[in-house]
C-alpha cells in the first residue's frame, strides 16, 4: 500500500506542477493549430475525455469479476466536442479536477481490488501500454498506465 500511497503522491505534485505551467499558456496559444494535428486545447480534451472514461472503468472495476471495459473513438470524442472553442483556461480547470477526483478515487480502492489478477481484461485494446490478451493484468497496472498517457501528451502540451 505504500507504494501506492508515494505513487499518488507524485501524481498530485505531477498534477499541480502541469496545473501552474497550463496556466501560463494563452488561450490563443493553445488554440494554435498545425495541419492535422491536435491543437493544445484539442490534446488537453482528449485528457479530459480520457479522465471521464477511466474514472467510470475505476469505479465500476470495483463491482466486476473481470477489468473487460467500453472502448471509446478519442478522435470522435474530440471533434464532437470542438475543444477549439471551449476556453482554455475553463479546460484547464475542468482537467485539473477531474484528476484530482481520481486521485482521491484510487486512494480509496482495496489493495485486494487493485492487485487481483485476471486474465480476462481488455487491456490489449484500450491500454496506452497494452497486455497481451493471454497474460494476466490488475487494475493497479491499468491505472499506472492511465497516468503515463497523460504523461504522454501533457509533454506535447507543456513543450
Amino acid at each position: 500500500m505504500n507504494s501506492l500511497k508515494n505513487f499518488l503522491c507524485d501524481q498530485k505534485e505531477y498534477l499541480l506542477e502541469s496545473y501552474t505551467k497550463l496556466l501560463m499558456i494563452s488561450d490563443g496559444e493553445a488554440s494554435s493549430k498545425q495541419e492535422n494535428k491536435w491543437s493544445k486545447k484539442e490534446i488537453l480534451g482528449h485528457l479530459v475525455d480520457s479522465a471521464s472514461n477511466n474514472h467510470q472503468r475505476f469505479v465500476r472495476a470495483q463491482f466486476q469479476r473481470n477489468l473487460v471495459f467500453q472502448s471509446y473513438n478519442q478522435d470522435d470524442w474530440v471533434k464532437v466536442q470542438n475543444y477549439q472553442f471551449v476556453n482554455w483556461f475553463s479546460l484547464v480547470e475542468l482537467w485539473k479536477g477531474f484528476n484530482f477526483l481520481i486521485v482521491h478515487l484510487i486512494a480509496e480502492i482495496p489493495n485486494e481490488i487493485l492487485l487481483k489478477e485476471t486474465v480476462e481484461h481488455n487491456f490489449n485494446a484500450i491500454a496506452y501500454i497494452v497486455v497481451p490478451k493471454s497474460k494476466p493484468a490488475t487494475l493497479e497496472y491499468f491505472i499506472k498506465d492511465y497516468y503515463l498517457h497523460l504523461r504522454h501528451h501533457l509533454e506535447r502540451v507543456l513543450e
